[in-house]
């Protein structure tokens, strides 16, 4: 693991260098066993911008107890001088370059990088630098990363690579609830009033992600033991069963829930002695699900199968 605030430039002739950035909210643990680049993305606390550091220099619990009393978080995107910056480093040591850059459905980073790339293959014109979508919001990420990561090693190019990310982002899943709706609300996601309703009716909502990487709302649930039992039911539904690949359950300081959660995917076929990954909410994505969210991600059905008729002949319009 290489934070953003180490130069790229380490000459490793031969390898594909994989980048990744913070909102893939990787454990310290998993980010410290993992031969990537990490770029931090910035965030706004009561005023004071941060730089997401893996919990480096704040602690999970610090932070959203600073949310519970009242603090403001909030977020930016990293800008196209920092990507300039860093591409440029990585095009001088050669490497060829892959990005799997958060989903440009919830960011504008992503078409900061393309440009940047883009500046960056103008000046170096053989260098190899890919910058992919990752569509993935938090840990899936982190999913796709550790693959990723795998893949590379078993001889895939840094072009091989790009197009394993596009393809394989589609079997990530994602569900995820939250304890209210106002961080949601706060920053623009959903209107005021209905995180008022939802507040007042103990209504907690199911939540995952579309193809580009949207929130998307797929259920509601009254309480917040039906909302945990509704992500059983959405793992059961769609996991494939492969022992060798990991789960993630990850929280924003809700850790009675993720064992809950933790304890249910255990009890089921299989199951049992699967690797499950536990982390914390990062504080790019905490700051807009506030504290008591919990998600489970796991590799399962290629949820590309499951778009409907009109959506398909969207994607054959734009010949994808």
């Amino acid at each position: 693991m290489r934070m953003d605030n180490t130069s790229a430039a380490d000459g490793r002739p031969g390898l594909c260098r994989i980048v990744i950035d913070t909102c893939a909210d990787l454990t310290p643990e998993v980010a410290a066993t993992l031969d990537v680049d990490i770029l931090g993305f910035p965030y706004i606390l009561d005023g004071e911008e941060f730089t997401d550091d893996i919990w480096s220099t704040i602690t999970p619990k610090e932070f959203y107890d600073k949310l519970r009393a009242g603090s403001k978080a909030s977020t930016s995107a990293v800008s196209l001088g920092r990507y300039i910056e860093f591409f440029t480093q990585c095009a001088e040591e050669g490497t060829p370059t892959v990005y799997l850059c958060f989903t440009s459905a919830l960011s504008s980073s992503y078409n900061s990088a393309c440009q940047a790339a883009d500046c960056v293959r103008a000046e170096h014109p053989d260098f190899e630098l890919y910058v992919v979508d990752n569509a993935l919001p938090c840990s899936c990420g982190e999913l796709l990363a550790m693959e990723a990561v795998r893949q590379r090693a078993a001889g895939l190019s840094a072009r091989q690579l790009a197009d394993w990310a596009n393809e394989a982002k589609t079997y990530v899943h994602g569900y995820f609830t939250l304890d209210g709706l106002d961080a949601l609300a706060a920053g623009g996601r959903i209107p005021p009033a209905a995180a008022s309703l939802s507040s007042k009716l103990d209504i907690k909502p199911e939540l995952s992600f579309d193809l580009a990487g949207s929130l998307s709302l797929i259920g509601v649930n009254r309480g917040r033991k039906k909302a945990l039992k509704s992500l059983i039911k959405s793992f059961k539904e769609n996991y494939e069963f492969d022992p060798a690949l990991p789960l993630a359950i990850v929280s924003s300081d809700a850790e009675k829930d993720a064992d809950w959660l933790e304890g249910a995917v255990r009890k089921e076929p299989g199951c049992e002695d699967l690797t499950i990954l536990r982390g914390s909410v990062g504080p790019t994505i905490g700051a807009h699900v506030g504290p008591g969210m919990v998600a489970l991600i796991f590799w399962g059905k290629n949820r590309a199968d499951k778009i409907s008729l009109t959506d398909r002949i969207a994607n054959r319009v734009r010949g994808e």
